[in-house]
């Protein structure tokens, strides 16, 4: 079983930043782990991604310039360091490790692999 622990959150006012973390238990063979979120209504979107075979760093377009993924490979911990926050990145993020090379994009949409819990971020005066 693998377990995805997100720790931060919380309330930031517009042009603050954040950083969230997250810890992914034992996951065997290469796989991707990646940051989500989520608002009303809406499609679960694919923020970033860092893929433990190498071969590539994602971001989605409208956030790379602002969020920055990171990875603590010892302790297989990732970041999500999101500067110059706005009100409409508010939402609830989350963690995701997924098996082999899957696209981040898919991985939010398909709710592929293991997910957690997920944590309200909000932006607002």
């Amino acid at each position: 079983v693998v377990h995805v622990v997100e720790v931060g959150g919380g309330s930031v006012q517009p042009g603050g930043s954040m950083t969230l973390s997250c810890t992914i238990s034992v996951f065997t063979g290469e796989y991707v782990m990646a940051w989500g979120r989520q608002t009303p209504g809406q499609e679960r979107e694919g923020l970033a991604g860092i893929y433990t075979s190498g071969i590539s760093t994602y971001y989605l377009t409208s956030i790379k310039d602002r969020f920055r993924i990171s990875r603590d490979s010892a302790n297989n911990i990732i970041y999500l360091q999101m500067n110059k926050l706005k009100p409409e990145d508010t939402a609830i993020y989350y963690c995701v490790a997924a098996p082999g090379n899957p696209e981040v994009r898919r991985v939010a949409a398909e709710r592929q692999g293991y997910w957690g819990q997920g944590m309200q971020v909000t932006v607002s005066l």
